[in-house]
């Protein structure tokens, strides 16, 4: 093998070495069995065309490649917006680990998670001793403040009741009575990281402002002039959550931020070891349910947790990712509404800038195509941008998207004449997205990592801006949020216009017509 101390060769060169090639070729013709490379190419051009894009869209009984994940991960990450709190998944090792290296790889920092470690015993006899087994261990090795319990499909499909449990394990002494321990049913087979986030934000309020599953009496509100804010399920929440605390700050107003993971997934590298870094207190849950209102970014992703607040006396402004102008509009004017205070200058300039900005490259972005998927808030915020920008959002794709939030998009559509032709598609998945792609071909493709297959596939430039994104790093820092955000993702989709033109226009002499210096 070329492979040695002397010669050592990136994987990118090391497998286009003779001997990898050889070995390549070996496998496919004598283990592989295909069918002919004809035949194969012939069933490919026919899955590019509108007889295929027909049986495609009427498929009912299988989903390819969804855009979604599933609960119990909306629940992990819940459980990282908290103070010195650990995240305990109730079901199978393998479960967890899919959960920690999913926010690691898209982070770049550790994401701690345990596991109740069932298996196939317990998958008959229940997880009871797994229980009180792990939360034993998990409150004497890691010494949190706080464990946040959900569940995985196994657990779920025998029935094992959390509150039982939990109650039990504290009369084994697994931890102290008064130790906190809300939970949240999350079943990975329904809904999705989405639904697991919004259940699980609700099992953390409901703990602590409804009597701790019944050990302590319930909070009583006492109305204040606080504001509270939820920004939901975000992958890129760090650089949005610095955003919101300096917007919230330029107001000069009294807040409290529910779930806020922005420094569990941005520690330094300083010779110790944080597995627990910031997060919402619990102290400030409980200041919380006395706030004048709640501010919630994702109308479609905490409709439970919505609803739980409003029961219990506050205002709640459902709003959807402020990408933009408008969006951010909204956003400022109901804490202006709210606070009685006006928008800071500040604000008013940086608001200024980016429409300065978007009228200078807006020739270029001006007419272009885009097809989108990703979760229902942000697509809503991402397709209204676009439509500022004189572009096209010709497909937005939602696997968990549902007919409420496909209606909402079209009515975005039909208030801009650049809507004209484009379409929403609740609970569709990237296959559907390929059909679209080929037969209604657009000039970009905006998503996450998993879009490059699709990217290689029909030739669109993918431009990456949905959890998660593995193949590029530190993306989460820089906010897509408010103003400031808005000019980030202006800059991106600006700089792949330009990176598609050069790579279109390069060849000397036959068509670098356009391959300018100044644009």
């Amino acid at each position: 093998m070329p492979q040695s101390a002397d010669k050592i060769l990136d994987h990118e060169n090391l497998f286009r070495e003779p001997e990898y090639q050889e070995m390549l070729a070996t496998k496919k013709k004598e283990f592989e069995f295909n069918h002919p490379d004809a035949k194969i190419q012939e069933i490919v051009q026919w899955t590019k065309t509108e007889d295929y894009k027909e049986k495609n869209f009427k498929r009912e009984a299988l989903t390819v490649n969804p855009a979604k994940a599933c609960q119990p991960l909306g629940a992990v990450y819940v459980a990282n917006g908290f103070h010195k709190t650990l995240s305990f998944v109730h079901g199978s090792q393998g479960c967890v680990a899919y959960y920690r290296s999913h926010f690691s790889r898209h982070f770049k920092e550790p994401t701690s998670c345990v596991s109740s470690s069932m298996t196939e015993d317990a998958a008959v006899f229940g997880g009871l001793n797994n229980m009180i087994d792990g939360l034993a261990n998990s409150y004497n090795l890691y010494k949190p403040e706080m464990i946040a319990v959900s569940t995985t499909c196994m657990a779920e499909v025998i029935g094992d009741d959390l509150n039982a449990f939990i109650k039990t394990s504290k009369d084994k002494g697994s931890v102290p009575m008064e130790f906190d321990v809300p939970f949240a049913h999350t079943p990975a087979f329904v809904g999705s990281h989405i639904t697991g986030y919004d259940n699980a934000l609700l099992g953390i309020l409901r703990h602590f402002w409804d009597g701790k599953a019944d050990t302590t009496a319930k909070l009583e509100r006492v109305p204040g002039e606080a504001i509270n804010f939820i920004g939901g399920f975000d992958g890129f929440v760090v650089g949005n959550m610095k955003e919101i605390k300096r917007i919230m700050d330029l107001f000069g107003v009294e807040y409290n931020i529910i779930c806020d993971p922005s420094e569990t997934w941005s520690t330094p590298t300083d010779g110790e070891f944080r597995m627990y870094e910031g997060g919402t207190t619990k102290e400030t849950v409980e200041r919380a349910l006395n706030a004048k209102a709640t501010i919630i970014f994702q109308e479609f992703s905490c409709e439970k947790t919505a609803k739980f607040i409003a029961e219990h006396g506050q205002e709640v402004v459902l709003l959807n990712s402020p990408i933009g102008v408008a969006g951010t509009d909204r956003f400022l004017m109901e804490i202006s509404r709210l606070t009685g205070k006006p928008i800071p200058a500040v604000l008013e300039r940086e608001r200024g800038l980016l429409v300065d900005a978007m009228a200078d490259s807006q020739a270029h972005l001006h007419g272009k195509r885009y097809a989108l998927y990703g979760d229902p808030d942000f697509l809503l915020g991402l397709t209204e941008f676009l439509l500022e920008l004189g572009a096209e959002p010709a497909h937005v794709l939602a696997t968990n998207g549902e007919k409420e939030w496909a209606a909402k998009v079209e009515a975005l559509f039909a208030s801009s004449q650049f809507g004209k032709g484009c379409k929403a598609y609740p609970k569709r998945d990237l296959w559907h997205m390929r059909s679209l792609l080929y037969t209604e071909p657009v000039d970009f493709l905006i998503g996450n990592t998993y879009g490059k297959y699709l990217e290689r596939d029909t030739g669109t430039p993918l431009i990456r801006m949905v959890f998660p994104i593995f193949d590029r790093h530190h993306y989460h820092v820089r906010p897509i949020w408010g103003y400031e955000g808005g000019m980030r993702v202006l800059v991106d989709l600006l700089d792949e216009y330009f990176e598609t033109l050069d790579a279109n226009t390069i060849i000397p002499g036959k068509t670098d017509y356009s391959y300018d210096i100044i644009r």
